[in-house]
């Protein structure tokens, strides 16, 4: 969070609404006290680094297929399931 006078505000207003789009956050005061907040309306980026999904998918913990398969049977119940292929298994589309 970066703190702004109005007047900054008003003559820079391009190069903060620039990092405002970037994901920061000011606040504008006028004669020294905090008036407004200018924030992003979506914490949500339209492009996250490569290098980054990488560092957060190493550290994702892995997914048990079997187990998700029991739990999703223990709360929608197996009698319902559509067997695609005839062969007993629902979740293979091969």
């Amino acid at each position: 969070m970066k703190t702004i006078t109005q007047r900054e505000l008003a003559a820079r207003s391009k190069a903060v609404l620039d990092d405002v789009e970037a994901g920061e956050t000011y606040h504008v005061t006028r004669n020294g006290a905090e008036i407004a907040e200018v924030r992003p309306l979506s914490s949500r980026r339209r492009f996250v680094p490569v290098e980054e999904l990488q560092r957060k998918w190493r550290h994702a913990p892995r997914s048990d297929a079997a187990r998700m398969r029991t739990e999703a049977d223990g709360f929608f119940g197996s009698e319902d399931r559509i067997d695609i292929d005839g062969d007993g298994n629902p979740w293979d589309r091969t």
